[in-house]
């Protein structure tokens, strides 16, 4: 299967030298000991990733690891100092204006962190902005509009302004607007950070809810590991620009690359992390009266099995393939020595 998004050996170098400072990071220099000889900043190092389609690739890192600069390349907000990028097998950076207007309006969509809403118009008319410089018509828009602003919990807010809205009710409008403008895949550069704790909970079950309905191909860019555990069909890890793990979220909770990924899993839920899929027992069983399905994490089994033995696991279709028991789960989640 060819990635949707696929990012080849893409390094960004800020100052005013960049071909020096490439050349010199393609001498194996660090990223230190370049900005210190030439002023120059690595924002990413050949960083290489591919996101399949319907998968919520998420990038996560530290402030300053070079996650938003990553995702920002993908709609050519900002342009690689080397490398390529190509979205459904064609070449984001040969376009020309006009095929680049018609990319991310058609192709691509994008939620900010800060919401990016405009403050002097109502919720209806955010929503819909982005089907009016599509070209939309006004009736056709509003339709849409008023259909996503009750999708993700709005309905009765359309004459607001972004002004008389929570955090959290600003940050749907910028989800509904994104998600009404139907393309196919999704930005998401640290979407929810903004929002309290429950909000940010509540919008990340929104968005999984979501994403099973419209199977979208979502590039999540995130600083909370326990974020990217939630939502990441597989994540990658950055470092000073540079990918230093991918990998399922179970993979890399259990098999980190290095001393920064351990870091970061230290202290995370094994029981959070891992799929029952992972460590079921599959085969024709008799049918449990309790299932679930094979990407449920390990922590939502564990009350179930208080009155039953085993657990049946289903595929995405919902027919049991294997089962789970309470041994096999908690020899899993057990923290390592």
């Amino acid at each position: 299967m060819s990635p949707v998004i696929d990012i080849k050996e893409v390094t960004k170098i800020f100052g005013r030298n960049p071909e020096r400072a490439l050349a010199m990071l393609r001498e194996g220099r660090g990223k230190q000991e370049i900005q210190a000889e030439t002023g120059n900043v690595i924002g990413l190092d050949r960083v290489s990733l591919g996101v399949e389609p319907g998968e919520i690739f998420v990038v996560m890192g530290l402030s300053g690891s070079g996650k938003s600069t990553l995702i920002r390349h993908v709609n050519r907000l900002i342009d690689p100092t080397a490398g390529e990028i190509f979205v459904n097998g064609v070449d984001v950076m040969a376009m020309d204006a006009a095929g680049l207007r018609a990319y991310r309006r058609n192709t691509i969509s994008m939620v900010f962190q800060r919401f990016g809403l405009l403050p002097h118009r109502s919720v209806l008319s955010n929503v819909a902005f982005g089907l009016e410089v599509r070209g939309m018509t006004h009736m056709a828009r509003v339709k849409v509009a008023r259909r996503w602003i009750e999708s993700v919990g709005l309905a009765g807010y359309e004459t607001s302004r972004p002004r008389q809205l929570s955090g959290g009710e600003q940050q749907r409008v910028g989800l509904a607007r994104a998600l009404a403008m139907d393309t196919p895949i999704l930005l998401m550069d640290e979407a929810f950070s903004a929002l309290d704790p429950l909000n940010r909970a509540q919008m990340q079950d929104e968005l999984l809810v979501l994403q099973k309905q419209l199977r979208k191909t979502i590039l999540f860019i995130t600083h909370d590991f326990d974020e990217a555990l939630k939502l990441g069909t597989r994540i990658a890890v950055l470092k000073d620009g540079a990918v230093v793990q991918v990998g399922r979220p179970e993979e890399i909770v259990l098999n980190p690359a290095n001393d920064h990924v351990e870091a970061f899993v230290k202290n995370v839920s094994r029981a959070r992390a891992i799929p029952i899929g992972a460590v079921m027992e599959e085969g024709q069983f008799e049918p449990y009266p309790v299932v679930l399905p094979a990407s449920a994490r390990c922590e939502d089994a564990l009350p179930l099995f208080a009155a039953n033995d085993w657990i049946g696991v289903t595929d995405e279709n919902g027919v049991q393939f294997g089962r789970a028991g309470i041994k096999e789960v908690l020899r899993a989640v057990g923290q390592p020595q």
